[in-house]
């Protein structure tokens, strides 16, 4: 029961719901996340390390990159973010977030530049 409050608490934030939506579709790069959500690196950076730091995301560098993904397996968790996944289309701005994925390269060219 201690990961389902945790999981509601990490969806009680907008940033963290919207993190969240994305890293369930696939794992990217802070840059990337940065861009799709349009909002600063800290700002996503301090986000990124509530989520690590309950465990329901996981990092792993890549060459220069740092990635994340969502490292949940309990099935009533899994199941509770599906729900949210499957109707999407009453979340407008996780639904343009998720439109936005898919050009995400574009966003990569800020990790280069730093």
């Amino acid at each position: 029961m201690k990961k389902v409050v945790s999981l509601c608490k990490m969806l009680s934030d907008e940033t963290r719901f919207r993190i969240i939506m994305l890293l369930y579709q696939e794992e990217l790069c802070v840059c990337e996340i940065c861009g799709i959500l349009d909002l600063s690196q800290p700002k996503v950076s301090r986000h990124l390390a509530k989520l690590r730091d309950t465990g329901f995301v996981r990092d792993q560098r890549k060459e220069q990159f740092v990635f994340y993904y969502l490292d949940v397996t309990d099935p009533v968790i899994v199941a509770m973010i599906e729900v949210i996944v499957n109707n999407i289309s009453q979340y407008p701005l996780c639904q343009m977030d998720l439109e936005r994925l898919a050009d995400k390269e574009q966003f990569m060219q800020s990790c280069k530049t730093e």
